[in-house]
């Protein structure tokens, strides 16, 4: 099994939207992908609560597969690419690990 955990910081306004419906409209997406990408077994999203303290990022996305293929199939899905589309409108910054479980 392999787990693939992003963290995103999202600027505070981007696209004619604020940081928290930017955060809700990934959130929104990244879901959507559950049924539209093939191998893409488990995914949990989570929006950090509103004005939480010591905190870096204001979302975390994890997926996990079954197989490496199955990630690279995510990472380069057109679906996927959609939503990284928009993310990499709205986001200031990113963290990721992928490892095998």
């Amino acid at each position: 099994m392999v787990k693939h955990v992003v963290f995103f910081r999202l600027k505070d306004e981007a696209e004619g939207n604020s940081k928290a419906a930017n955060a809700a409209i990934i959130k929104e997406r990244l879901l959507a992908l559950r049924s539209l990408v093939p191998g893409l077994l488990s995914e949990e999203v989570g929006v950090n609560i509103p004005n939480a303290k010591n905190t870096d990022f204001d979302i975390c996305l994890e997926c996990t597969f079954d197989t490496w293929e199955d990630l690279n199939t995510y990472a380069t899905h057109p679906e996927h690419l959609k939503v990284v589309d928009f993310i990499l409108r709205c986001k200031e910054a990113r963290s990721a690990v992928d490892y095998e479980l």
